[in-house]
């Protein structure tokens, strides 16, 4: 077991593989189609998975789980669908939003077909769609070799001694200069350390039993 301390030379690699045989694959993100999957990563803010799972499972219920369907549906029984992923009624604005831009853009075939950096920015320019929301979409509905930091990433490192960069694009910069550029291997890493960080890296972090710990030793601070 590694001494805690300074870790900013500990490469990430040797982590993601214990984490890999610790935990097992995550089988991230679920969904039938790319549209499905960018519209759970909306709706997945400010809320846990199971209530977006509800949501996506009202919307197939109904038969609009379709960027077309839902760029039409009307607004009030839009938003009664997705009540259960909360802050329902913005969260069907802004999946109208998506859906009719989605479609704007040539659906799945011609945003496949838009370069990554340029992917990235037509999905900032939506309202609601933040840095972390843009790059789950990337990655998991699109494939791209984008890493998806969150605050699990940045609590599990900092914790274990990483000087990170205190912004969102300067932490995902970090991820990608420190691991192979595969995207299998960036939506397992991640799927991974989001694990850790529900289970045993919370706010007072539960270090015994990590994996991170088996691996590094406990981590500091709180």
């Amino acid at each position: 077991m590694a001494a805690p301390g300074k870790s900013g030379n500990r490469p990430l690699l040797p982590l993601y593989r214990h984490l890999l045989q610790a935990l097992g694959p995550q089988h991230w993100w679920p969904g039938d189609s790319a549209f499905e999957i960018a519209l759970g990563a909306l709706l997945t803010q400010n809320t846990a998975w199971r209530n977006v799972e509800q949501a996506l499972r009202n919307l197939r219920n109904r038969g609009w789980l379709q960027p077309e369907a839902v760029a039409t549906a009307p607004l009030e029984e839009l938003e009664q669908l997705l009540r259960p992923s909360g802050y329902y009624r913005q969260k069907a604005r802004r999946a109208r939003d998506l859906a009719r831009w989605w479609l704007a853009h040539g659906g799945e075939e011609g945003l496949r077909s838009l370069p990554t950096e340029t992917l990235r920015r037509e999905l900032l320019r939506l309202k609601g769609i933040g840095p972390e929301t843009a790059d789950s979409i990337l990655l998991y509905a699109f494939h791209r070799p984008v890493f998806v930091v969150d605050a699990y990433t940045r609590r599990i490192l900092s914790r274990h001694g990483f000087p990170l960069p205190p912004d969102y694009e300067g932490l995902r910069k970090f991820m990608e200069d420190q691991l192979p550029r595969s995207v299998p291997l960036y939506q397992e890493f991640h799927a991974l350390l989001v694990a850790v960080g529900k289970h045993f890296c919370r706010r007072s972090p539960r270090c015994t039993g990590c994996p991170v710990a088996d691996l590094w030793g406990p981590g500091q601070g709180v």
